[in-house]
């Protein structure tokens, strides 16, 4: 049994046939092609981690009213949608174990509900989170480009506004997704998504690491010997390094396979790469264990309040 139903009708194109399929992993020759066998105790403990990482975040700052800001709460969206992710994925696995052992007994109409649900559920968290990612992004430019003004700019209704938007753009466009999923106008649109995101956190995030840069070159100058600006050059690239560098990793060989399933469908080589589906969305997973640690721990406040937090659950 593989996991994350939505993602996985988009394994392989629609007009794939197993003929197809079959032919074209023999041509391609090599056990390479025969994609990479991923243990279902794999994908629950990563779900697990991520459930207890992103819960704590998101109890930590109910918690602290210090941490009561747009900034903060865009976080705890964050947290939200991959606890989402992680909850609707080991619902699935729970739903489908009980129906293969015959403890759970429903009509094929009911099942087929349950599955378009959990299907809306995880497509809706995994677009959401992708957003949020975004709207971070966006948050600490104008933090950082617009300091004075950041909170006439972003007030509190803003931010509401924004999650709202996003969480209602996020449930329609994964209810659309899971309806249309073999439609290449809706794999297009979103690719279209993700190559959108990308390129904003890239030019957003390379924009601000050269302003640190020429705010450090601009101290540094003044100092001899320049060691700091060396050091927070470094650091800063490093900063930049890990939040696109993961993003990409954990992103972008599922989109790369859905622009694969668009453009070449049958093709023996582009077969091979959708044999590592389940690796790609193992990724996914990984991406809503690695967001807490970039976007989240790395707080003082929230380090705090979060050890206040497990220090009550003991």
């Amino acid at each position: 049994m593989s996991t994350l139903a939505p993602l996985r009708l988009l394994r392989e194109p629609s007009n794939a046939s197993e003929g197809n399929h079959s032919n074209a992993t023999v041509g391609a020759g090599g056990g390479w092609c025969q994609g990479l066998g991923i243990p279902n105790e794999l994908f629950l403990a990563l779900g697990l981690v991520s459930l207890v990482e992103n819960l704590l975040v998101v109890a930590a700052i109910l918690k602290n009213r210090n941490l009561h800001s747009p900034t903060y709460y865009f976080i705890c969206c964050l947290a939200v949608s991959d606890m989402l992710v992680s909850i609707s994925n080991l619902a699935e696995m729970l739903f489908m174990l009980l129906l293969e052992h015959g403890l759970l007994v429903m009509r094929p109409s009911v099942v087929r509900h349950m599955d378009s649900v959990i299907d809306t559920l995880i497509c809706s968290s995994v677009v959401s989170s992708l957003s949020f990612l975004g709207v971070i992004a966006v948050d600490r430019y104008i933090t950082i480009f617009y300091a004075l003004r950041y909170h006439s700019i972003m007030t509190l209704q803003r931010a509401v506004v924004t999650m709202a938007s996003v969480w209602l753009a996020s449930t329609v466009s994964s209810a659309v997704l899971v309806t249309y999923y073999r439609s290449n106008t809706v794999l297009l649109c979103l690719i279209g998504f993700f190559l959108f995101m990308l390129v904003l956190m890239l030019v957003l995030y390379i924009h601000m690491f050269a302003l640190a840069r020429h705010h450090l070159h601009s101290i540094s100058s003044q100092q001899k010997p320049p060691t700091a600006h060396r050091g927070g050059s470094l650091k800063g690239a490093v900063t930049l390094t890990i939040l696109l560098g993961v993003f990409f990793i954990c992103w972008g060989p599922f989109f790369f396979h859905l622009i694969l399933i668009v453009t070449c469908p049958t093709n023996p080589f582009c077969t091979c790469f959708f044999s590592y589906f389940n690796l790609f969305l193992i990724l996914i997973i990984c991406n809503s264990v690695i967001d807490p640690l970039i976007y989240a721990f790395r707080s003082q406040e929230l380090r705090r309040t979060l050890r206040e937090v497990v220090t009550c659950s003991w």
